[in-house]
């Protein structure tokens, strides 16, 4: 493969654990993957902490990011070192555009009830809202861990922008989430399409790292082997 390392970005309500299934698949299949620990603190410390590790990585590398993580890549993803970008279930702004901006022309999916206030200035999902509305399709003890080890966002991020959309000038693949209760499948499947990415529709819940690994490793893996 041209591309040997996958660099994973969590999304919000997350942390690296989310990829827990996937990196093993990955490594049987001969690529390096590590995840990145997002701070969730602002867009910008996100994609400082994206660029320090693929400043860690022997050469070049493909970025995968999920929900948040996918604003998180579009800005990272213009490091030089970046190839190519795997959006799964995830937000793709365009330039100039925050993720509010990239989401609020449509209906709300039901979990975004579920968030609500973590202290101040923070958010994070409700035990009701991991359970049925983020990883409704994974076990009840599964989905308790993924609300335990859920990383709280900061507000501020859903507004901060991108400067350049990265996925204007690398390869893309998209993965949408049919069964998404967490970001509606409809902006999914619009920004896969606006990028011209090759597209995988899934009947998954918003995590489907967890619910279809061996999917996801899959389709991971041909995108590295495309580049």
């Amino acid at each position: 493969m041209a591309i040997n390392t996958i660099v994973l970005v969590h999304g919000a309500f997350a942390d690296g654990s989310c990829w827990a299934k996937v990196i093993p698949l990955l490594t049987k299949r001969g690529l390096k993957a590590i995840a990145v620990q997002n701070p969730l603190s602002a867009l910008a410390d996100d994609v400082t902490a994206a660029h320090r590790v693929i400043d860690m990585q022997q050469g070049p590398v493909l970025l995968c990011g999920h929900s948040w993580g996918g604003a998180v890549i579009t800005e990272a993803g213009n490091h030089p070192n970046v190839k190519g970008l795997v959006y799964i279930a995830a937000g793709a702004p365009d330039s100039g555009q925050s993720f509010q901006d990239w989401w609020k022309d449509y209906t709300p999916a039901p979990g975004a009830a579920e968030i609500k206030p973590y202290g101040q200035g923070y958010v994070a999902l409700t035990p009701e809202g991991v359970r049925k509305h983020f990883v409704q399709d994974i076990p009840t003890d599964e989905a308790d861990i993924v609300y335990a080890t859920q990383g709280p966002l900061a507000v501020k991020c859903f507004g901060d922008k991108i400067s350049t959309a990265a996925w204007r000038s690398r390869p893309s693949w998209y993965i949408v989430a049919t069964q998404d209760e967490t970001i509606p499948p409809a902006v999914e499947r619009d920004s896969a399409a606006r990028m011209g990415a090759e597209t995988l529709e899934l009947k998954s819940s918003h995590v489907p790292m967890l619910s279809q690994p061996g999917v996801v490793a899959d389709f991971i893996a041909k995108a590295a082997s495309a580049l």
